[in-house]
This record gives structure tokens, sequence and C-alpha cells, in this order.
């Protein structure tokens, strides 16, 4: 549900703080990182072993680790999350969020997120009701800041109302409300590849293609952002996915990658191809480094497995498959064959004539043709941007 996501939870001096142990258990659960950050006070609510045991992870107080002087800097703390929770947040400390004062490790790494910040307060009734922390809540909701309001009930002051730090189970399905938004791809199984492939002529040397593997990784990206189940077939890149929501097969071949692929295809219920995969390979591969002074003088090639075709015979109904078309001549007219011969319902093409399209760059500039019949045409745009216009074309598919 939340997994890979990163959540920073800051907690002050609060006697609520007993009940983020519960939550982030439930963060946990659902496959979420979390850290947690405390303030001085905060220590003498909830302990540092029973948040660092449950989250995995060491908590932090301080600017520096006495024992051996690391940093802990609150800028990559800011960067790292996805979403930042300060729960329960006392009136003092949220007396210095309005006025931005940074006097502790929390309040620092508030400043620093570029993430969604939530706030949820937690005092006696009185507290609360004070114009001061009436005026403090507006300010950091001008901010941009999300409220999760406290709830009526019984206070540790032993008096009744409105105060009481809300339930972990209400606050976890907020968290995973806004990182989790409805999206029609939520659970749904997808398979994308990327990247290039490597036929091997002896040890050392291959025939290739210039392709980065962007593009797919993007794609792999967006559909995990938006709840899929995505398995990423990568041939040879540079490029590190390191978002547990993927799971990712390395390949180098063109046989590799077919194999891969007829192996996850059947369970898959949305495919996107974008790896420019090798359509010859070697007839032999020599297996010890061919010399400048050996007798060959040329390589025998064949073709390799068409994976797409493949996949168009044996696609099911309900089954997405899309395909790429990278083109240098004749454009158009080529996807069109390519989308009709291998049984697709939406192909993404791009020229090499483009400047700042295809292998290599971080941009894209495509035109997307579907089974129906319509084409849309689309501006240079980043990687990441195209990602997202596909994702939106395979939605009105569905």
């Amino acid at each position: 549900m939340l997994k890979g996501k990163k959540i920073l939870i800051g907690i002050t001096g609060s006697i609520a703080a007993y009940k983020i142990p519960f939550l982030v258990r439930l963060l946990k659960k659902a496959g979420a990182e979390v850290q947690i950050i405390l303030t001085p006070a905060a220590r003498d609510f909830v302990t540092p072993l029973t948040l660092s045991t449950l989250s995995e992870r060491p908590v932090l107080t301080e600017f520096f680790n006495k024992d051996d002087g690391s940093w802990h800097s609150h800028v990559n703390l800011g960067l790292w999350a996805d979403l930042f929770l300060v729960a329960p947040l006392s009136a003092n400390t949220m007396a210095k969020m309005a006025t931005g004062i940074a006097d502790n490790l929390l309040l620092t790494t508030v400043l620093s997120a570029r993430c969604p910040v939530l706030f949820a307060p937690a005092m006696d009734l009185d507290m609360y009701r004070h114009p001061a922390t009436v005026e403090n809540i507006s300010k950091l909701k001008q901010f941009g800041y999300r409220l999760i309001e406290p709830v009526e009930g019984e206070l540790a002051s032993g008096l009744k109302g409105m105060g009481r730090l809300e339930e972990p189970e209400k606050i976890f399905e907020i968290i995973n409300e806004m990182l989790v938004p409805d999206s029609v791809f939520q659970n749904k199984k997808v398979l994308v590849t990327a990247g290039p492939t490597y036929e091997p002529i002896d040890p050392v040397r291959f025939i290739g293609n210039f392709s980065s593997g962007k593009m797919g990784v993007e794609i792999a990206h967006a559909f995990a952002a938006a709840g899929a189940e995505v398995t990423l077939i990568l041939g040879p890149s540079e490029i590190i996915v390191d978002d547990p929501a993927i799971e990712t097969i390395r390949v180098t071949t063109a046989e590799e990658m077919y194999n891969q692929c007829m192996e996850n295809f059947p369970e898959s219920e949305i495919t996107v191809m974008a790896a420019a995969v090798a359509d010859y390979t070697p007839a032999k591969t020599v297996a010890e480094k061919i010399k400048k002074s050996g007798s060959i003088k040329k390589i025998d090639l064949k073709p390799t497995k068409d994976i797409l075709a493949t996949m168009g015979s044996q696609k099911k109904a309900g089954q997405i498959l899309v395909g790429f078309a990278l083109e240098t001549d004749n454009e158009k007219n080529n996807a069109q064959k390519k989308l009709k011969n291998k049984n697709l319902d939406l192909i993404v093409l791009n020229s090499m004539k483009d400047e700042g399209a295809g292998f290599g760059h971080t941009t894209n500039k495509v035109t997307m043709m579907t089974a129906k019949g319509t084409e849309k045409v689309f501006p240079l745009k980043s990687k990441q941007e195209v990602a997202q216009d596909i994702l939106a074309e395979i939605e009105s598919l569905m």
C-alpha cells in the first residue's frame, strides 16, 4: 500500500506521544520507510529504543552524534521525505513553527522540507482554544501545511473537550490518502521493459545500441507512484533503480529479455515495451577474444526472437500492450504497421530527426497512435512528463 514511501515523523513533548509507536507499526506494515525525529522534551514521553525498534532506524534528536561526531543533516532529511508528519504537536513547538524558530533538529528539518507537511496538535482544551494557538494554526495552514484536527475526549488533565490527538488508525488513513491517491492503476500488475540489449561477439565485444533506459525507467516510476505493482525488466544500463515499489530484473541479451518477458507477461494487466531490443545477434559467439591478426573477416548474424510480436499473439482479452517505435524515415507509416502487425493497443513513436528526442536525452518528443485510430502529437518534454502522458493515454484506453 505504502511500499517505498518515505515518511518523517516529528514527535514533540506531549503525553499523546504514546500513540505514535502504534502509528509507526501501521506504516511499517504497509511497507513505508519511517524516520523519527524527537525534540529533547519528547524523550520524557516516549523512548528512542521503542521507536527505533519499530521503525528499524536510529531515532534522531540532536544535530550531531556524540559518539562518532557525525552530523544529522536536516537538509538531507527534508529532501528524503515524501511526507512529514509532526505529531503530537505541542503548543510550544507549534508557536516556533509558526514564527520560523529553528532551535532543534526537528524544527530545522521542518524548514528544509520540500514535501507535504501534516501537523496534529495535542494539548489541553484551554490551550487549544487560546487565541495564540488559533492564530498559530492559521499561520501553519497558510504555509500550506495540513491540519489533522484533535478530537474531543478525555484529556490528561482530567478535563473533557477538544485537544486529544487523533487516533493512529485515522492518521494512517490520512497519510495513505495523501501518498496513494485514487488511481485506475492502483494494484494493477504492470510490466515495463527498458534499456538496450548487448549481443556478445566475443568476451569483450558486443552488438548494441545507444539506449540509456531513461524513458522506460521513468514509465516504471510513474506507474509505481500511481499505486501499481511494477515489474521492470532492465537491459544493461547505468541507471540505478532503488524504488522498493519496483521489482527490477536485470538482463543483458535479447534472449534473456525474451525469457523474462514470457515469464511475466501472462500475469501482467498492462505491458509497456520501451526497451530497444536488438533485432539481430551473432550466429556464433567466440569463446576467446578475437585478435586483430585473426582470420575472422565477417560476423554472421541471426534474427532475435520478436518479443513484441509474440506478446501480441498471446495477448488475452483485457490486457493492454504498448510498444515503442524509434524511426529515422517514413516514421508514421512504419509505426502504424508495427501497431497493426504486432496487435498493439498503443504505440509511442519518436523520431531520430527530432532534436532532443530519442536515445541518451532527458527529453523526448512523441506521437501516440492507438489501435482505435486516434493520434496525438506532443511537444518536446522531459521524459518524466512524457511518462505521465503515456499513463494518461493508457488510462483512456481502460
